[in-house]
């Protein structure tokens, strides 16, 4: 068995990767997406690649679904990524044209980190955390939510409560890309080469974070707008920045509307509260409205269940089930145009495609 250069190791290899290119044969020397163009993946195969004080590596991405974090192996002529590696984590959200609601769009890839990122200087918005946790618990990476922009505030602690009301555990941190407060403890979850990925709206302050986790203005930022502190995008292209001593982060787009895809077990880790209620109904079919013995209303009753936390529940699912409905028309429609035959997975269509 062939070992891989140890200089991918400061890039983020893993045994589980290491597994998926013996598993193929090992045909060729894996390389880190750190950058997407329409059409083309940047990818690094050491440190100095991905500073950028080496020449990079530059591929087509023809018939490829890859998205920045992913591992890549080219093909032999080293002009198009020829395979993904299996990915050990991705942030998949619903694609946001209009007609493509049943086709996914991948994020980031091979995360371990998801800092859900809000902004103080507005009212929090507990139920886009909600969404946001959906999409978190289903990368399988591990959520973590940051409230950025304190030097806006005097008192964070309000805020930051309310989101950990929603959050059911999940950490939540104070921080400020301006004077520094938090950065240490973000940082402290890249230790051991882990990749982090910040997900929030426009405005939130993920591109500021990240300067103060790399130490220099490495990504541009812009001004806010003085009557909701909300901002303009400032990061147009995902793409993948190395942390100072080890660690990554990979940077995206701002995100204005969180939309599902299929959830695994994210929306029941997200509503574990409300689920749990749910198993102490009397009936095993409640609707949770008028039925006798629903220990969901009479916890809504007693006030330790918000109706609205409820109210949004009974809508994820819905949209879920839409959701699939939507997939399996056009599955079937896709089996029409070739004969009934099940048509192969479609080429990265949408790649590059930003909010």
């Amino acid at each position: 068995m062939t070992e891989t250069p140890t200089s991918l190791d400061r890039l983020g290899w893993s045994d589980a990767f290491a597994s998926a290119w013996h598993e193929l044969g090992e045909p060729g020397e894996p390389a880190r997406v750190t950058r997407l163009d329409r059409g083309w993946s940047t990818a690094a195969r050491s440190l100095e690649q991905a500073l950028g004080t080496a020449e990079p590596v530059r591929l087509r991405n023809i018939g490829a679904d890859v998205a920045v974090g992913d591992w890549i192996i080219p093909s032999d002529d080293g002009e198009r990524v020829e395979h993904v590696l299996e990915r050990t984590s991705a942030f998949t959200r619903r694609a946001s044209f209009d007609g493509m609601r049943a086709v996914s769009h991948t994020l980031a890839a091979n995360i371990d980190v998801v800092f859900l990122v809000h902004a103080l200087g507005s009212p929090p918005s507990p139920r886009r955390l909600e969404r946001e946790l959906v999409l978190a618990f289903d990368s399988g990476a591990e959520p973590v939510v940051i409230l950025t922009k304190t030097d806006l505030v005097d008192d964070p602690e309000p805020a930051r409560a309310a989101l950990a009301e929603v959050a059911l555990g999940v950490p939540v941190l104070l921080a400020s890309g301006i004077s520094g407060e938090g950065i240490d403890a973000v940082r402290s979850y890249a230790d051991g080469n882990r990749t982090l990925a910040f997900l929030g709206a426009s405005g939130v302050g993920k591109s500021t974070l990240v300067n103060g986790l790399v130490g220099s203005e490495l990504l541009a930022t812009s001004a806010v707008r003085d009557g909701d502190q909300r901002g303009r995008h400032t990061t147009v292209a995902a793409e993948l920045v190395a942390l100072d001593g080890e660690g990554w982060v990979i940077d995206t787009p701002g995100v204005r509307a969180v939309s599902l895809w299929l959830s695994g077990d994210g929306i029941e880790r997200a509503f574990a509260d409300v689920f749990d209620l749910m198993d102490g109904c009397r009936f095993r079919d409640c609707k949770h409205d008028q039925e006798p013995g629903c220990a969901v209303q009479a916890a809504i009753a007693s006030g330790d269940l918000d109706p609205v936390r409820l109210d949004a529940l009974e809508k994820l699912i819905e949209e879920e089930a839409a959701l699939e409905e939507e997939q399996r028309a056009r599955e079937k429609a896709a089996d029409r145009r070739v004969g009934g035959k099940t048509r192969p997975p479609e080429a990265s269509e949408y790649d590059g495609m930003r909010d």
